[in-house]
């Protein structure tokens, strides 16, 4: 450009002879160091734009480096490279309406309306650490989140059920403190040892790659030492997950020490039998517990629990399908130590018009697996029970599901003078995250 517009001047100098000639000699000197000065500037302009130039290709190349950064952070999971803190914030939660019918053997029959309610947030922090929060309905069950409806309308409680830190120390390796989701494996979800509203108190580690898995849990009890009765329990569990012949299986094994031996419940009344949910309580000199009105109970024996559990899934046509088996045995006690459930889910009910259909027989020994834990529904809750398990669930949409449970059980097996209870449950319940 610059040379144009020179040869321009220059031209238009050359081509006016008549003009030239009428001009003195200063002028014709003025007129080159103008001409020198207007190429000196052009110069000057093309360098600039030269620097400018190499400025935007600059930028354009530091831009598409933190565009490629930016988009790596995130599909690694990193949370310093979302653009707001709402980006690092996940919120989830569940509603449940239940009616209830209650038929045991020997009493009158009992009918309830319940409700369930839980929120969840979870925050993703740097270096691969989330911390979550949850609050649900009910009261200080550690086995229940649900509200009877009642009491003239009174407000009902909301309780602190999730406050926790999880912290991805390594690729498939998690470390877990404070109140969390039992991260211990419940082949079919069944509870035959852990009730699925549990949410234990302590410390959990879990580690997961293609082909093994270990969950290891330290919780406690009651961690208050001024109290009699502080215990921390601890177990763990080793398996294999993979896939043989088209169907994906999944089996491993797992010990727990819960010593409760001499020490009073860590929940309810110590004096009351009914508190120790089915497990083996006694008074001082042996006597059974509740003999003496007022008297204070412990434990008879520790609960040293050794599992093994397998499940396999499969399609049969395009439904789905999955059989599942649990047992357990308690190594302290010479009788009534014995735990086992076996069972089986066929269908789906994730949308519109699915429906799943679950069975599972389970039969739980007086001392066989810590009563306070185990299914709060089956049998009334705790041990010395055993029986059938069935529930349908049909799928409204993708968040909605309809459906019924019922319990064919026989309670109080160890004393000689079982009973029979049955229970049923219609549920509707909506989720969403």
């Amino acid at each position: 450009m610059k040379y144009f517009l020179f040869l321009l001047l220059a031209a238009n100098v050359i081509a006016m002879p008549t003009a030239s000639a009428a001009v003195s000699d200063a002028e014709i000197a003025q007129l080159r160091e103008q001409l020198a000065a207007l190429s000196h500037r052009l110069e000057q302009l093309a360098q600039e734009n030269a620097e400018l130039r190499n400025a935007q290709d600059s930028a354009a190349t530091a831009i598409a480096d933190i565009q490629t950064d930016v988009h790596q952070a995130k599909e690694a999971g990193s949370p310093a490279a979302t653009e707001s803190w709402s980006d690092r914030i996940s919120l989830d939660g569940d509603f449940r309406y239940r009616y209830e019918n209650i038929d045991p053997e020997g009493s009158a029959t009992r009918e309830r309306n319940r409700i369930r309610a839980r929120a969840n947030i979870k925050a993703s922090l740097a270096d691969d650490v989330k911390v979550g929060f949850g609050l649900a309905t009910g009261g200080d069950d550690p086995v229940s989140t649900n509200q009877t409806l009642g009491s003239g309308g009174s407000s009902k409680g909301v309780v602190l059920n999730l406050a926790y830190v999880d912290w991805k120390a390594a690729d498939g390796l998690h470390v877990l403190g404070g109140k969390f989701k039992n991260p211990l494996a419940r082949v079919g979800k069944q509870a035959l040892m852990w009730d699925g509203d549990w949410t234990p108190e302590g410390v959990a580690l879990t580690y997961k790659n293609d082909l093994f898995f270990a969950n290891a849990i330290g919780t406690f009890l009651e961690s208050d030492t001024r109290r009699s009765n502080d215990n921390f329990s601890w177990g763990a569990q080793f398996g294999a997950a993979g896939e043989i012949g088209g169907a994906k299986v999944k089996g491993g094994i797992g010990y727990f020490s819960i010593k409760t031996q001499g020490d009073g419940t860590t929940f309810g009344d110590p004096g009351d039998p009914g508190d120790y949910f089915g497990n083996t309580a006694v008074e001082s000199g042996g006597l059974a517990c509740g003999t003496t009105p007022g008297a204070s109970c412990v434990y008879l024996y520790d609960y040293l629990l050794t599992e093994v559990f397998a499940e396999a899934a499969f399609n049969v046509g395009e439904w789905p399908a999955l059989v599942f088996v649990d047992y357990v045995k308690n190594s302290d006690p010479s009788d009534n130590d014995t735990a086992w459930t076996a069972g089986a889910k066929f269908g789906q009910s994730k949308d519109r018009g699915q429906m799943q259909f679950s069975y599972y027989y389970a039969d739980k020994e007086a001392d066989s697996v810590f009563g306070l834990l185990t299914d709060s529904d089956f049998g009334g809750g705790g041990t010395d029970n055993k029986g059938h398990f069935l529930q349908l669930n049909v799928g409204v949409n993708k968040t909605w599901t309809i459906g019924a449970q019922y319990f064919i059980n026989e309670t109080d097996l160890a004393s000689g003078s079982k009973s029979d209870y049955n229970r049923l449950m219609i549920d509707t319940q909506w989720k969403w995250k």
